[in-house]
């Protein structure tokens, strides 16, 4: 029946529409939360369950490539991302591993296995490459959904860093030891100049409370990525498959322990705060602290900068990185009082100069570009102090002697570089063995007075050096052991 304004007035036939409406609309309800529920249990390594044909599907957005035809292009663009890599950059990261592994024909003149698996290695100790990020709570039916990814964004580094740990395991499996170390030691290196932030992450990849590239155990996305999501499925389960690549970076307190006290070192507040967790972490970790600071003190990075030899390509491995931090700045306006010729001969062993300059105004426009090419810096036409400081360094590694002993002073007395005893001891040391009789007198020196950590008080071997660098014909050791000498015959004849 139906009322005087035409509806319907019994309400059976409106329940019996509305019924299968209802049971749809349950049974959708139970199949989302079913797909929800599914979701959650199945989402991990779902994204590189796919044929090769997904992969591109799969992989993030990488910084536009501008690599053209023409070499200078090429080189243009591989220093762009090398700037950005050092910073941190996870894509820039991961781009120049590919580069350098020539995954594309147009790179193959820059192939280096060596290069690629360093960056693909910071790649992954990257923490941008696994943490969770683009989350919302998104609420769901009966609370199910959560915080889940506003993007693939999370799956799409998940499955990036699953094949570099793939490509870095061949890529070592096909080195040798001293091959595996270099790649190591730039690993460290790059690390080290990014200050606490690098050198937590050098403390992540030692200690054994973490993943092999420093993912926390409770990070899914990074377990995932090397196989480890605590199933008994997926393509990797064994950390043993991938050898090569997890063990790059062996695991021990002490280590993990030291590059957290060089974080604390920088003077940030958080990486004090990781110290003490880090301390608290595991019984005994706390009783290695003197240990630990000790060693700190000798820590010296395992380059100067970044080596600057360049493969067959002739594109230089230079150093991207650049001072930081008001002591950087404040030992490079001190440059100043460094005697140029200092720099002048550096700058002549290193082939840039055919005399020795004493002025900066003494060297021509070509000369400071080619000295700014060897370095990868922009052609300014001018000399900057970095430079000054960079051209006693590029001299000191390359074996001057010289160089050597000037960039031991400039670590000593905080000028153009900030004051570092353990480096001017390891520059004194490395000049010394090639014969400076200046510098074995500075040794001599610091045996005398001793300097905590690094070079413990040692009168015995004082004098040894000292009367060594006599020898060699060093003004203040010859008369100081002169003056030694008649003191002892002046005794003998009592």
């Amino acid at each position: 029946m139906r009322d005087r304004d035409g509806f319907d007035d019994d309400p059976a036939p409106a329940r019996r529409r509305r019924a299968p409406i209802a049971a749809a609309s349950a049974i959708g309800v139970l199949a989302i939360a079913a797909l929800t529920l599914s979701s959650c249990g199945d989402r991990g390594l779902q994204f590189w369950r796919q044929d090769a044909a997904g992969g591109a599907a799969n992989a993030c957005p990488r910084p536009a490539a501008f690599t053209g035809a023409e070499f200078n292009a090429q080189e243009t663009s591989l220093r762009a991302l090398r700037r950005a890599a050092f910073r941190g950059d996870f894509f820039a990261q991961l781009e120049l591993g590919s580069r350098y592994a020539a995954v594309k024909a147009t790179d193959k003149n820059i192939e280096d296995p060596i290069e690629s698996s360093v960056w693909l290695a910071l790649a992954l100790a990257n923490d941008e490459g696994y943490a969770p990020i683009n989350r919302v709570d998104r609420g769901g039916f009966w609370g199910f959904g959560g915080l889940e990814p506003l993007s693939r964004y999370d799956d799409c580094r998940a499955w990036e860093r699953h094949n570099v740990y793939q490509r870095l395991d061949r890529q070592l499996g096909r080195m040798t030891r001293a091959e595996q170390e270099a790649v190591r030691d730039r690993v460290i290196y790059v690390l080290s100049t990014q200050d606490a932030k690098g050198y937590r992450a050098l403390a992540r990849l030692h200690d054994s409370l973490y993943g092999p590239f420093g993912e926390p155990q409770d990070n899914r996305e990074g377990r995932e990525a090397w196989g480890n999501d605590g199933k008994d499925s997926g393509p990797v389960r064994d950390p043993g498959a991938l050898h090569a690549a997890t063990s790059l970076f062996q695991r021990n307190d002490v280590d993990a322990y030291l590059y957290n006290y060089l974080a604390v070192q920088t003077g940030d507040v958080g990486a004090y705060v990781l110290l003490k967790d880090f301390e608290r972490s595991s019984p005994g970790r706390s009783s290695y602290a003197a240990f630990v600071e000790a060693k700190a003190r000798q820590w010296v990075p395992p380059f100067e900068f970044y080596p600057n030899t360049a493969p067959a390509s002739g594109v230089p491995f230079s150093d991207e990185s650049r001072p930081r931090g008001d002591a950087y700045e404040y030992a490079l306006s001190r440059m100043t009082e460094l005697p140029f010729v200092h720099v002048g001969r550096a700058l002549r062993y290193l082939g840039v100069t055919e005399t020795v300059p004493t002025r900066p105004d003494a060297l021509s426009k070509r000369q400071i570009e080619t000295l700014e090419a060897m370095l990868g810096h922009p052609m300014e036409s001018r000399l900057s102090y970095l430079e000054r400081v960079r051209a006693v360094q590029l001299a000191a590694v390359n074996g001057s002697s010289e160089a050597q002993l000037v960039l031991a002073v400039m670590y000593a007395e905080g000028i153009g570089v900030p004051t570092d005893y353990a480096r001017a001891f390891h520059w004194f040391d490395e000049a010394a063995r090639q014969g400076s009789p200046e510098a074995k007198f500075a040794m001599s020196t610091y045996f005398a007075l001793g300097v905590t950590g690094v070079a413990d008080q040692d009168k015995a071997a004082a004098v040894a050096v000292r009367i060594d660098s006599a020898l060699a014909g060093f003004g203040p050791s010859a008369s100081r052991l002169q003056a030694v000498l008649a003191q002892v015959s002046r005794s003998q004849r009592r």
